[in-house]
């Protein structure tokens, strides 16, 4: 049943915070750096190997108080708990929302429906193990005897970014022997540039899709089924060459893969925050299972600290305060994440997806339209490459843009003094956009006056800095689990339902009426707006010989 949201717009405690943000709005970082010396040591907070320095923000000792009444007036707390208690918080699916599971260790118990779930998730990780280290060893073979080689994941969404952006990050942990391509774009183009150069001979498909019917993944399963027949000659070689993840063990089973080879998942985990389930099978063939359950032991420190941390000392939740702090009185509409590291340079299109389609809602837990400003846009690439594309905008153009710096005090590979330069960048670029440079600054440098307003920067501009010792597998868990519950914390304060994504349907079901119109030989009758209707006449001419 819906359950009705704490409003927090009117209440004493959104009050008070409107109240200091007119007090606090004009305030320039310099000023507030210049009345407290140890803000800088005071404004952090240490969660398993992460530290997070939030002094460069526009807050103050006051701001964090009133926002952490704010989490307390909306029911954080409570929220927490009934998601770790496996109530079903996802109401619109009537669904408990249980990634927390996937990364709980044996012998603990999280119940779904008065069922404890960890042994199933222990279970399907065991059979990972086996089949990865098969797959690693060499014991799994393909069709011909030939040894698997190249690993092709195929998915979307969640099935696609998590696995991928995860399989970056711990590229130096990765078996080199093996290939890991992902496809998730139905342009064909996608699948084609995945096999194009690869032995169909060595290759393992992974399918990954929970009713095994997603229209983009199905599309590209069966095109690469097509080529792999094509190439071995024989359709019994799809049961060496595919393997699926899913929970529909009948479709899996006429699409011709062995249901022995389908790795299960659960309803009560969203796509989004999947990579820890089996969704992650093709990571964990390319790391192995060791390295493969530290990046879960990281999320698992992280979800610890989230349940039990005090707000004001809590990382996660501080950062969606933060976050709701920025969105909601400065209007700022969207944040950057900047990791300072080459192989987090998927990490930004992965966080857009899980903040951007969990958040990005207009109606509360109960039906009613929202009254505050909801999910940011999410963006960003690895520094210092932004540096030389929109870090312009962020030093002087007119819009406000909070953003998270992720950086390491250790790099994967010591190459020359590299680091120390990146990590130079990475601490100068805090220090410039908080604290600009001002016109009296400028001249003392000998900019002519002419120059000046061009050479002045106003700062205040606020950031996140996010370190940690090295990026390695457990420290990936680690920064994931942050952002999930930062996501979980803005879902909160804004009363919405951060774990459905029914807007992503709306245009599949679409297409899924438009296809026949577009390639059917008989002139169909159209009854869409006059622009689609005249775009599918264009496209129906086009396809004609």
């Amino acid at each position: 049943m819906p359950i009705a949201p704490v409003r927090v717009r009117g209440t004493p405690e959104w009050e008070a915070l409107a109240a200091h943000f007119a007090e606090l709005r004009d305030v320039h970082l310099r000023e507030l750096f210049a009345d407290d010396p140890l803000r800088g040591e005071e404004m952090t907070v240490d969660a398993a190997d992460l530290v997070l320095d939030y002094s460069k923000n526009r807050v103050t000792p006051e701001t964090v108080r009133l926002l952490v009444a704010l989490a307390e007036r909306a029911g954080l707390r409570e929220r927490s708990e009934a998601m770790f208690s496996g109530e079903h918080i996802n109401v619109t699916e009537d669904r408990a929302v249980l990634h927390i599971a996937l990364r709980a260790p044996e012998g603990t118990e999280v119940v779904d429906g008065g069922r404890n779930v960890v042994p199933e998730v222990h279970k399907v990780l065991e059979k990972m193990a086996d089949f990865a280290e098969a797959v690693r060893a060499g014991r799994w073979r393909g069709f011909t005897g030939k040894r698997i080689k190249n690993i092709v994941n195929i998915g979307i969404g969640g099935s696609d970014l998590g696995p991928a952006m995860a399989y970056e990050a711990l590229l130096p942990f990765s078996d080199r022997v093996l290939t890991l391509r992902f496809v998730s774009n139905v342009d064909g183009a996608d699948i084609y540039e995945a096999t194009a150069d690869i032995d169909a001979a060595e290759t393992l498909f992974i399918v990954s899709s929970k009713t095994f019917t997603t229209l983009e993944t199905i599309g590209n399963a069966k095109s690469a089924k097509e080529w792999l027949v094509a190439s071995l000659g024989d359709e019994g070689a799809v049961r060496k060459h595919f393997v699926a993840v899913s929970t529909e063990a009948d479709e899996v089973a006429r699409f011709g893969i062995d249901p022995a080879n389908m790795f299960e998942f659960w309803d009560w985990v969203g796509g989004r925050y999947s990579y820890d389930s089996a969704i992650g099978l093709s990571l964990m063939i390319s790391v192995g299972p060791g390295p493969f359950r530290e990046m879960l032991a990281g999320s698992r420190a992280i979800d610890e600290h989230f349940r039990a941390a005090p707000f004001d000392r809590n990382l996660p939740a501080l950062l969606g305060l933060i976050g709701v702090w920025y969105n909601d009185f400065f209007d700022a509409e969207t944040y950057a994440v900047l990791p300072y590291d080459h192989y987090l340079s998927k990490l930004p299109a992965y966080l857009q997806q899980l903040d951007m389609e969990s958040n990005g809602k207009s109606v509360t837990l109960d039906g009613q339209a929202v009254d505050l400003a909801t999910g940011p846009v999410v963006w960003g690439t690895p520094g210092t490459n932004g540096q030389h594309a929109y870090y312009q905008l962020l030093h002087q153009g007119t819009r406000l843009v909070p953003a998270d710096f992720i950086g390491f005090l250790h790099p994967a590979h010591r190459v020359g003094d590299h680091h120390d330069l990146l990590m130079a960048n990475f601490l100068a670029q805090t220090e410039a956009l908080a604290f600009g440079k001002t016109a009296d600054e400028a001249r003392s440098e000998g900019i002519s006056e002419p120059l000046v307003p061009h050479r002045s920067f106003p700062g205040n501009r606020p950031t996140n800095t996010i370190l940690a010792p090295e990026l390695n597998p457990r420290v990936l868990g680690e920064l994931v689990a942050c952002y999930e519950h930062k996501v979980f914390t803005q879902g909160v304060i804004w009363g919405i339902n951060s774990f459905d994504q029914w807007g992503v349907e709306l245009g599949k079901s679409l297409a899924l009426q438009i296809v026949p119109e577009l390639v059917s030989e008989a002139e169909p009758a159209l009854h869409h707006d006059s622009s689609t209707n005249a775009l599918i006449r264009r496209y129906r001419a086009a396809r004609r010989p």
